[in-house]
């Protein structure tokens, strides 16, 4: 049996339980939420990195699917729930092979019928708007995990790619993290800063998780985790979901990037300008500089690093599939996976090992965050603190 055939073979029984997937925002972006007119039971790898089809052959269980919605929305909340209405009408059309999921429990059931569990998560704090009742409410929506930061700082909390306002958490955003920890919501510290990430293990008394992010050693940009919280996050029971995204994960890549980003803004363009005017600039600096090209073997890399510092028990994947406009060769995909388990048994990890990688550790961060919402839930009430109360 070939390594590829043992782990498709292996994702049968413990499939890919994926912590953050942009399926939802690529929807409303390209057909504003037509859901005929991008019919994920169908092939549409002409426009998405997503469908049932692929999530079937890459052998995907489980899916935290991201309620993202853009920082500088006039308003995120209604964006955000825009978002979950988006999921739900996902899960209304096609019950055969996703089904809801809001606990551990649930995960195994979605895992027992051979359905894709499906989750969900809110990117960036700005999605409660310093509210801590919009956050309950969220959680109550489904939403399982909140992403403190995305691109942007918030009130409370500093993210890994803006500038530093805050030194890590505010005294808001530490009763944020305490009350996520009272409902049952997993705190994820992809996006945020180092100072955010280390004052965030400093409060929570539930394990956290890195929804998409990978080694700050192996790939030297903000958004990876050192290894000091790597060490940190497995003390506390932690997961960090490596990440795909392949100027996160490539050395080379990280460096383009930067490059490319000075060439446009010597040009007179903002970097992220996708104008016709800004592009031609750009597509002239890609012919010149050939954009470095990930790879399978790169993110195993990364996962290497991690199990090395964090440990086999604390490690995930989140892929960022359509987030990101760029994959690694070979994780092309939502298909790609069996790929990745394929290069980790050639490196020598175990079928257990990915079996953890997978599935295990995924459901099991759920669970704790259930298991310690309990414990909260009996010794303390709701919290009305406001941001003007705790920070001024």
């Amino acid at each position: 049996m070939t390594s590829l055939e043992s782990a498709r073979e292996l994702l049968r029984e413990f499939p890919v339980a994926d912590g953050h997937n942009d399926l939802p925002w690529a929807l409303r972006e390209q057909v504003r939420y037509d859901l005929d007119a991008r019919d994920v039971a169908a092939d549409q790898s002409a426009h998405l990195h997503t469908d049932i089809p692929r999530l079937r052959a890459g052998g995907v269980g489980a899916q935290y699917w991201s309620v993202y919605v853009r920082t500088d929305s006039p308003d995120p909340v209604a964006a955000t729930l825009e978002q979950i209405d988006c999921v739900r009408q996902l899960l209304a059309r096609h019950p055969g092979d996703l089904r809801p999921a809001l606990t551990a429990a649930d995960m195994e059931a979605a895992r027992g019928e051979g359905r894709i569990a499906s989750l969900m998560g809110a990117e960036g704090g700005h999605s409660i708007a310093n509210s801590l009742g919009t956050l309950r409410g969220l959680y109550g929506l489904g939403v399982r995990y909140l992403t403190l930061t995305h691109n942007d700082n918030v009130d409370w909390a500093d993210s890994a790619t803006d500038a530093p306002k805050a030194g890590g958490l505010t005294a808001f955003g530490r009763e944020v993290v305490r009350e996520m920890n009272r409902v049952g919501m997993l705190v994820d510290l992809s996006h945020v800063a180092a100072t955010t990430m280390r004052d965030a293990l400093d409060t929570s008394t539930a394990p956290v998780v890195f929804s998409h992010s990978s080694a700050r050693a192996v790939c030297d940009h903000p958004r990876n985790i050192p290894d000091d919280v790597l060490e940190r996050l497995a003390a506390g029971g932690g997961v960090a979901m490596v990440t795909f995204v392949p100027k996160f994960v490539l050395q080379a890549a990280v460096d383009w990037t930067a490059e490319a980003d000075e060439n446009m803004r010597a040009h007179g363009f903002h970097h992220l300008d996708t104008t016709a005017e800004a592009m031609k600039v750009h597509r002239a600096f890609e012919e010149r500089r050939p954009r470095p090209v990930a790879t399978v073997s790169t993110v195993a890399d990364h996962l290497d690093h991690m199990r090395e510092v964090a440990g086999v028990d604390h490690l995930g994947i989140g892929g960022d599939y359509d987030g990101t406009a760029f994959t690694p060769d070979g994780l092309d995909d939502v298909s790609g996976y069996p790929n990745l388990l394929a290069e980790l048994l050639d490196r020598g990890w175990s079928k257990a090992d990915l079996a953890k990688l997978t599935w295990k550790n995924a459901v099991r961060v759920l669970g704790a965050a259930e298991d310690v919402a309990r414990s909260l839930q009996a010794t303390r009430s709701a919290s009305n603190a406001t941001i003007e109360s705790l920070d001024g």
